[in-house]
């Protein structure tokens, strides 16, 4: 979640270090690509062994590119921003030129896949189309056409579709330059496309039966017309069961004239059959089809069921307003929307079954083009899939006993899911979420507090700026059993922040059991590298009680955890009341832990291996005092392992002893291990 007045906060993008990722293919020698030994499934671009019990339990197998066989070019492992190889899972894809392929065998019975890639912008801006051949086992070729109207953001936020624009906000700090624009003579001149970002997108194929496991499947770039280089980040492929039957009673929208082959608006006909399902009290069934829904279908009192997100698809084109409305939106398009709060909001609605493809190729922050939207309360959304909207899920409160479960949610230029506001004994549980252009999963307590919510069992891959699980403000909040990997800039995989005008923390924060990979992002402006987790005191202090339990931080880019406050308020808010314990942090290219605050934090059972630097940063509030820093450590016991300085929390280190490297050299750790 990002504001305008954040920007100010993170500006530009500077190289992050470099991430040692072994693949788990096998690259020889000779330089070329030869057979693993066989299906390499990865899950956020491990070995699935290293992240067994965390995040959605998904239906299809993950296979990167970067691990299967190929005549392309395998991109060098990159953390640093703006480029094809650090926004892909695990840090590596693979470019094909026209003629090239890359073949993955698959691991088990399969009739479907996701293939997730990025193709050049259009030279102007806009994106293109290209096409992409898929062969299973030398045969049954079917044809994909590739686009990247979704993809390729550009400049400072909120970013442009225009790769030869200048800064848009020349009157910012800018970190290029290292001034503001349009006060610096001579006028400083930045390269184009400035800042490009959000490179992927990702498509479904339904193939012509199912394959077996073993079976081959080649994508080939095509030489004919239209080709062009190609670069592919993984294969998702997966078993598809049968179209799901209407429910009992269920009232089918075809029959109050929607149209499934998408050809008319059918947008009124949804709207009828849900007014006659409150009435009745049945549910409303969406048949196998595409419809073409060009606006919000406001849902209260009632079920609408798809027959499955493969089959079952709403889409739509966005439409620009005649004129703003109230909220300031100047464009409309697909979504399903509860009722405002300040109407009362939507009780008992349940949305399952069916995918929402958006039409959304820029972020304008007041338009409301997500895919769901509005303030539910005692409801579900339930396996959908939701693509190319602005939001996946932002919902404003108040609201409460909300429940989202089975979800995928991928390339939105905004958030994945957002409690917006007094979001009250809520759920979000089993969602997959990926390649989000803000927050994946957000809870943001303003003006009211979020309170009692769960955030369980969630994936979240390649957040491009920002974080992949944050708590701004809230009360009694819980984010247990999640997979955070590979987020791209200014975030990172797990935050907790005072920040963007929310309520102060209170009650108990619990992170516990989560594992973050090849997280802790560069951080833009600050110049510094952020932590796996890092908790941050901009506006409040941040002195709720805070539980980390049972987290493991995996092939961390920068430190594992970091408490930090905004430089100008440092002398005035603190972190405190912080607990980790019966942590694992495997591979640190700096710390396990940098504190940049004042206060302090109890470590117990926190196990440590090859750690880049010495085991604790601390730099307190910078005032570096005779007495020590301002922030203390307290060991608890069990406290071991650490890298070739020694003991990561060391006797010496103990309680506030200053150890303050404020950029710390980077040393790439290498690629996780099983524990003994």
């Amino acid at each position: 979640m990002v504001t305008p007045s954040s920007r100010r906060l993170g500006a530009a993008a500077l190289a992050a270090g470099l991430l040692a990722a072994a693949p788990i293919g096998v690259a020889h020698a000779d330089g070329n690509r030869h057979p693993a030994a066989g299906p390499a499934v990865t899950r956020a671009g491990l070995d699935p062994a290293l992240v067994a019990g965390r995040g959605a339990a998904v239906d299809f197998a993950e296979q990167r590119a970067g691990d299967a066989v190929t005549d392309g070019t395998v991109l060098a492992s990159d953390t640093t921003p703006y480029t094809l190889a650090s926004e892909a899972t695990g840090r590596s894809a693979v470019t094909l030129a026209p003629g090239q392929y890359v073949e993955f065998t698959l691991p088990a019975a399969t009739n479907a896949i996701t293939v997730r890639y990025s193709i050049p912008d259009a030279p102007g801006g806009g994106g293109r189309t290209a096409p992409l051949d898929v062969t299973v086992n030398g045969h049954h070729r079917q044809s994909m056409t590739l686009t990247s109207q979704y993809a390729w953001l550009y400049n400072e936020y909120p970013f442009s579709n225009d790769p030869a624009a200048g800064p848009l906000h020349p009157d910012w700090w800018t970190t290029e330059c290292g001034c503001v624009p349009n006060q610096t003579t001579p006028a400083p001149t930045f390269p184009t496309p400035f800042r490009p970002s959000h490179f992927y997108d990702e498509q479904r194929l339904l193939l012509d039966h199912t394959y077996q496991a073993g079976d081959v499947v080649r994508l080939q770039v095509p030489t004919g017309a239209g080709a062009v280089a190609t670069t592919v980040d993984v294969l998702d492929s997966q078993r598809v069961q049968r179209p799901e039957r209407a429910p009992d009673r269920a009232l089918n929208v075809v029959d109050f004239g929607a149209d499934p082959s998408g050809r008319r608006e059918s947008s009124d006909a949804f709207d009828a059959a849900i007014a006659v399902a409150r009435l009745t009290g049945r549910p409303v069934y969406v048949p196998p089809g595409t419809f073409q829904v060009n606006r919000h279908i406001v849902v209260d009192h009632v079920t609408v069921q798809g027959a499955g997100s493969w089959y079952t698809v709403i889409k739509g084109h966005q439409v620009t307003l005649d004129q703003p409305a109230p909220d300031g939106s100047v464009h409309t398009g697909v979504g399903f929307y509860g009722k405002s709060a300040a109407d009362g909001g939507s009780h008992d609605v349940h949305l399952s079954g069916f995918a929402i493809e958006g039409d959304v190729r820029e972020r304008i922050d007041t338009d409301q083009v997500n895919g769901v939207g509005g303030a539910f309360s005692d409801s579900s959304i339930e396996g959908l899939y939701i693509h190319h909207t602005k939001v996946g899920v932002w919902l404003d409160g108040p609201m409460s006993h909300l429940r989202i479960t089975g979800n995928q949610i991928a390339d939105t230029v905004a958030d994945g899911i957002n409690f917006h506001g007094g979001v009250t004994d809520s759920t979000v549980s089993q969602n997959f979420v990926r390649n989000t252009g803000d927050d994946g999963i957000a809870l943001w307590s303003q003006p009211a507090a979020d309170q009692r919510d769960l955030i369980d069992h969630n994936t979240v891959q390649t957040p491009v700026l920002a974080n992949g699980i944050a708590l701004y403000g809230g009360t009694d909040l819980t984010v247990n059993g999640n997979l955070v990997a590979d987020p791209i800039r200014e975030g990172s995989a797990i935050h907790l922040g005072t920040r963007f005008d929310a309520v102060p923390f209170a009650g108990t924060e619990k992170v516990t059991d989560n594992t973050t990979v090849r997280a802790g992002t560069f951080e833009l402006n600050w110049k510094i590298g952020l932590g796996a987790i890092w908790l941050m005191a901009q506006q409040h202090s941040l002195d709720a009680d805070v539980e980390v339990t049972g987290d493991h931080f995996l092939d961390n880019t920068y430190a594992a955890i970091m408490m930090v406050s905004d430089w100008p308020v440092k002398d005035q808010y603190t972190i405190s009341n912080v607990h980790f314990k019966d942590i694992q942090v495997d591979g640190t290219g700096t710390d396990v832990v940098s504190a940049r605050a004042a206060g302090g934090a109890t470590f117990q059972n926190v196990v440590a291996r090859n750690v880049g630097a010495v085991g604790v940063n601390n730099c307190g509030s910078f005032h570096f005092t005779a007495a020590g820093s301002e922030f203390g450590l307290t060991d608890l016991g069990g406290n071991t392992g650490g890298g070739t300085t020694g003991a990561w929390l060391a006797p010496w280190e103990l309680p506030n002893t200053i150890t303050c490297a404020d950029r710390p050299d980077v040393v790439p750790p290498p690629a996780p291990t099983p524990w003994p």
